[in-house]
């Protein structure tokens, strides 16, 4: 590898060296190899109380919700992998709750808090520089696309990135996991010293519950991390209130991230936004020392454009259509196939370009579809052609392929305008925001909604040549010919790769414009290769081939490091864990991914479709632990066997027949069949939890199953998203030989 600048190598080392200082002394505190200063003990907060436990929970949800999106959102790399970043909150869970019998270092939170927020808000240009490389370092050596990332062959210059890249991850993973061990302990504590377990057990998935609204809500308000941040300061503030010393030390840490928040370390001009989806910086787009509309990053990448295209702009500057003229600009060009078509659907509208190019070119109606609101707003407010405020504009802010679904209007031209996340929706899966939108069940269902004489037409822009033998073999299998293939061009407008079919005369009458026959075929001469196509059950649209790549397979191998390291080093062996719950955990976690990502399929792939799974999955969970105490002779044969046959009974039947027309059936028979083996689990747990005694021990082999299970996810990237359920029902079916051997 190139010799790195000092200052860049000084940040370099800065994260490595003192995040895993930071991380092993952190972890030497609590193996009892350090003096112990400044710690409490769970009794020291006024013993077992409700307002404890409660507290506790929804602090824990809602740090762990708040960290896991945050960091994903300024540390570029995990916005593709978010699941990782859960899956070490619930490794430093686990081993709280194995160490909850212990006393308590305050600075075991607050340390990692606050080297976090140092890591992504130090206005030190080396430092960013080191995060911005991340994604190049781990993702570049994959077949997997990651946004403004090239591809690479595993050279031993690539391996050696690939290795810098791990030992900076590896302090983040290290140091994410420990500060979740104080709020394991008092959890954990709270569990085994309540009179009534199974009560203490519902307020604690309730208050989780709590926990999860609460965040949800203040992305849904667009609220920005310092208010993310001052919520979590004061129910750590109040949680700890009863001890001064925690209790001022919370709020002078959460006081200093708040202060360090405040620092502007966008681009200059750049105004930040939070939508409930992802980080969006707004910055004028300047041409020619004019400003021509706006340019909108997220997660510190380009994302999408504010252009104007209108006649009278394009009259004032004519040098900006000199190489490509307006009417073959990328937003004009569709209406060279379809002119003043009656009706048009653009799926991923942005803010607004492609809206007002319908309507420049005559566009009887348009239907706009958006998952992001604010970027609806943004377009609403901004866009100089005003294409929204138009009478002629009809706006759905919802997943594309939840409303090509389940909607019945024909349209003349349906456009695929530039969809690409740069994101995953959830916290709980691998699944990205468009994943189902580019497989072969979803562009079967976007033809049935075109007029017969209509034209389809998939614009993106392609970073790698087998994204275009992907995008081209779904549409030529969807169509059944071969669809006109191009790349636009030009210095005022937005890229992409045009993917066209419909009818053979139309585009053929389209294609005799000299103009349009010189610029297509100027246009045509692209590198493609083949890939295989995207399907429901294998969504992931931007890996290349079926297997785990290198970048995942890194991030794995760390994880592992950071858990054997961690329990190693205060005590936890294998032989403590309790095989049972950590096989119910592993299980449960990929149950629950695999869940998740049905529903996404069948409602969209939105954070609204993603709190609510969540919550009628804790609800069903409440719904065991009021059932078990009100028949606490239910045998944990017949839950186990619920399990397994409600888990069967939803991988036998296909997403594709709950694609019901009538939402309220939809989503009745979806939860009924593909959640129901979660409210047998519940009785599983609670039951078997209930006869250990509610040991700590319990629950934290639950927690690090959870670590595993998270890690086997990934497997789905190989095998697909229905294998998970049949790998679930192998976890619980080992759980109940366990079960059953403990009671011989």
């Amino acid at each position: 590898m190139l010799p790195l600048p000092f200052s860049v190598a000084l940040a370099f080392t800065a994260i490595a060296l003192g995040g895993t200082i930071l991380a092993a002394f952190l972890l030497r505190l609590y193996a009892g190899r350090e003096p112990m200063r400044g710690v409490l003990r769970p009794d020291d907060l006024g013993g077992y109380t409700r307002r404890g436990l409660i507290l506790s929970s929804v602090l824990s949800l809602f740090l762990e919700l708040m960290l896991i999106r945050w960091i994903s959102s300024e540390v570029r790399i995990f916005a593709y992998f978010k699941n990782f970043v859960l899956i070490a909150c619930f490794l430093g869970f686990g081993v709280g709750c194995y160490l909850c019998r212990r006393v308590i270092p305050v600075i075991a939170l607050i340390a990692p808090l606050l080297f976090f927020v140092l890591l992504i808000q130090l206005p030190w240009n080396a430092l960013r520089a080191v995060i911005a490389a991340l994604p190049v370092l781990l993702g570049a050596t994959s077949e997997m696309q990651i946004w403004g990332v090239g591809a690479m062959q595993m050279t031993p210059q690539a391996a050696s990135g690939l290795g810098l890249a791990a030992v900076v991850t590896l302090p983040i993973f290290a140091l994410l996991a420990v500060a979740f061990i104080p709020l394991g302990q008092l959890v954990g504590w709270y569990l085994e010293k309540a009179s009534n377990g199974i009560a203490a057990y519902s307020i604690n998935v309730a208050s989780s519950l709590a926990g999860i609204v609460l965040y949800t809500s203040l992305c849904f308000a667009s609220l920005p991390p310092i208010v993310w941040f001052s919520v979590a300061g004061a129910l750590a503030v109040a949680l700890f209130w009863r001890v001064p010393f925690a209790r001022w030390s919370f709020a002078a840490a959460f006081a200093a991230a708040v202060g360090l928040l405040l620092i502007n370390t966008s681009r200059p001009g750049a105004t930040v936004y939070w939508s409930p989806y992802q980080k969006l910086a707004l910055s004028p787009l300047r041409l020619d020392n004019e400003q021509c509309g706006f340019n909108l990053e997220t997660n510190s990448t380009w994302f999408q454009k504010i252009l104007d295209l209108s006649p009278s702009f394009v009259a004032r500057h004519p040098n900006l259509f000199r190489v490509v003229p307006a009417e073959m600009n990328s937003y004009n060009l569709p209406y060279r196939f379809e002119p003043n078509p009656g009706s048009v659907l653009i799926l991923g509208s942005g803010m607004g370009n492609d809206v007002a190019a319908a309507l420049r070119n005559g566009a009887g109606h348009v239907t706009a579809v958006e998952i992001d609101p604010l970027i609806v707003d943004l377009g609403r407010k901004l866009h100089p052609e005003h294409p929204y405020s138009s009478p002629r504009v009809t706006t759905h802010v919802d997943d594309a392929r939840s409303f090509v679904q389940n909607a019945s209007e024909r349209f003349d031209l349906i456009v695929f305008s530039l969809l690409d996340s740069h994101t995953t929706s959830s916290h709980f899966s691998n699944i990205r925001i468009d994943n189902y939108v580019y497989t072969v069940e979803a562009m079967r269902a976007a033809k049935r909604l075109l007029a017969p004489n209509g034209v389809f037409i998939v614009k993106f822009q392609v970073q790698r040549p087998w994204i275009a033998g992907r995008l081209h073999d779904v549409v030529a299998s969807v169509f059944g010919a071969e669809p006109l293939h191009l790349q636009t061009q030009g210095e005022y407008t937005s890229a992409g790769r045009f993917f066209i079919a419909g009818p053979a005369p139309k585009i053929a009458a389209a294609m005799a414009d000299p103009r349009l026959q010189a610029y297509a075929i100027a246009a045509s001469r692209l590198p493609m290769e083949h890939a295989g196509v995207t399907t429901d059950d294998w969504p992931y649209f931007y890996q290349r081939d079926r297997g785990l790549p290198a970048s995942v397979v890194t991030i794995s191998v760390l994880l592992l490091i950071v858990a054997l390291v961690a329990a190693r080093s205060i005590g936890i062996h294998v032989r403590s864990l309790r095989f049972e719950f950590f096989f119910l955990g592993a299980a449960f976690l990929l149950l629950e991914a695999q869940i998740i990502s049905k529903m996404a399929l069948l409602f969209g792939t939105t954070w609204v479709v993603n709190s609510i799974v969540i919550s009628v999955l804790l609800a069903l969970i409440l719904a065991a632990n009021a059932v078990a105490a009100k028949f606490p002779g239910i045998p944990v044969a017949g839950a186990y066997a619920g399990i397994l046959l409600t888990a069967l009974i939803g991988y036998a039947l296909p997403a594709e027949a709950l694609f019901f027309r009538s939402f309220a059936l939809r989503a009745t028979l979806a939860t009924l069949i593909l959640t129901m083996p979660v409210f047998f689990a519940g009785i599983v747990f609670i039951r078997r939890f209930a006869e250990s005694g509610f040991a700590a021990e319990a629950i934290g082999s639950n927690l690090l199953g959870s670590l595993v299970g998270g890690i086997a996810e990934s497997l789905s990237l190989t095998l697909g998203l229905s294998a998970l359920v049949l790998l679930a029902m192998l976890l619980y079916a080992a759980a109940w030989l366990i079960s059953i051997r403990q009671k011989l």
